[in-house]
């Protein structure tokens, strides 16, 4: 099976060639590190983030929320902080601060299709505005030395597809690697992922292209890199309730199978991401432990009453003991079995 088993960025060295999606409420620096330890995972990548709101930290004696969204540890790295925003001057700003804080490369998101972003004419909305794009591209580019990259979709809707003219102005513009989740502004997250459009842009520049979109499964890795040519694969959605696919992708290339998480693991991987949360003692743990529960509650049997307990449950204690006796009944019951 053909696969990369590493790419460059602009001198960065990423290995494997896998990438975790930057996503919003869920690629913080507790689950960043959590897929770090799990293995696999070549590049991580921050929550999409503010360049207003970075901006503004220069300004500001107290550091605002938003740079909340920019920490990490030392075993991140490589990791790539992602920046919104239509303000090329605010943009560049903020991507200084991204290199100030030791980022390994900043990414600049044209793809994200949330109403109040596009409103703001951030994310997928500067779809609609090429040359406001290449403006912010290049006063980015001149702004920082780390690597710059962009991730972006294919366009506003089917009669507007920009996903070459986007990569072509990427390139002319020195960015030195982009991502493509091949859907439409207008598709949001429902049809199929068209992988042949990572295929045309693949073609159409030199710059190494990562491709995006409907990843689940390692097949679905392996089929995607077979059939575009793409330089690395970004997985999102499907690591939220499965953050061992990058693992898993390791193992099916390694070996042609890989290992399916029994109700042991299940436990494990809850455990340790609600420990990693509550040493954390943030104001919206109990929110993010509740938030996770559907995630990763995805697959386990009576996977519906763990949930109500934990919503049920007030404060990280109390969700770690409900974590502990519904998994000392169900693997008491599995055994039993």
């Amino acid at each position: 099976m053909q696969f990369p088993e590493q790419f460059e960025i602009g001198g960065v060295r990423i290995r494997p060639g896998t990438v975790l999606a930057p996503m919003a409420g869920v690629t913080d620096t507790v689950f960043r590190r959590f897929i770090r330890h799990l293995g696999g995972c070549g590049l991580i990548m921050t929550e999409f983030t503010s360049s207003h709101g970075v901006s503004a930290s220069l300004r500001s004696r107290k550091p605002p929320r938003t740079l909340r969204y920019l920490e990490f540890e030392p075993e991140e790295h490589p990791i790539s902080a992602q920046l919104f925003g239509a303000d090329p001057e605010v943009m560049a700003d903020a991507a200084r601060v991204c290199q100030d804080l030791g980022f390994d490369m900043v990414d600049i998101n044209f793809g994200c299709p949330v109403n109040k972003v596009v409103k703001c004419n951030g994310g997928s909305g500067l779809l609609r505005d090429l040359p406001l794009v290449e403006r912010l591209l290049r006063t980015v580019r001149g702004a920082i030395s780390i690597p710059l990259t962009m991730k972006f979709r294919a366009g506003w809707n089917e009669r507007e597809l920009v996903h070459l003219r986007m990569a072509r102005i990427a390139e002319d513009c020195g960015l030195q690697a982009i991502a493509l989740h091949p859907r439409t502004r207008e598709q949001g997250y429902s049809g199929q992922a068209d992988w042949t459009r990572i295929a045309e842009v693949k073609a159409a520049v030199k710059i190494p292209v990562i491709g995006n979109g409907d990843v689940n499964t390692p097949e679905d890795a392996v089929r995607l890199v077979k059939e575009t040519g793409c330089d690395a694969v970004m997985v999102g959605r499907a690591a939220s309730h499965n953050p061992w696919i990058f693992r898993q992708i390791a193992q099916y290339l390694a070996g042609g199978a890989y290992e399916r998480p029994a109700e042991a693991d299940r436990y494990r991987m809850i455990r340790m991401y609600y420990n990693m949360l509550a040493e954390r003692d943030e104001p919206d743990t109990v929110g993010k432990m509740k938030q996770f529960a559907t995630y990763f509650t995805h697959g386990v049997r009576n996977g519906a009453r763990l949930r109500a307990a934990i919503y049920h449950a007030h404060e990280p204690a109390g969700i770690l003991e409900q974590v502990d006796a519904f998994f000392s009944q169900e693997l008491c019951g599995t055994a039993a079995e």
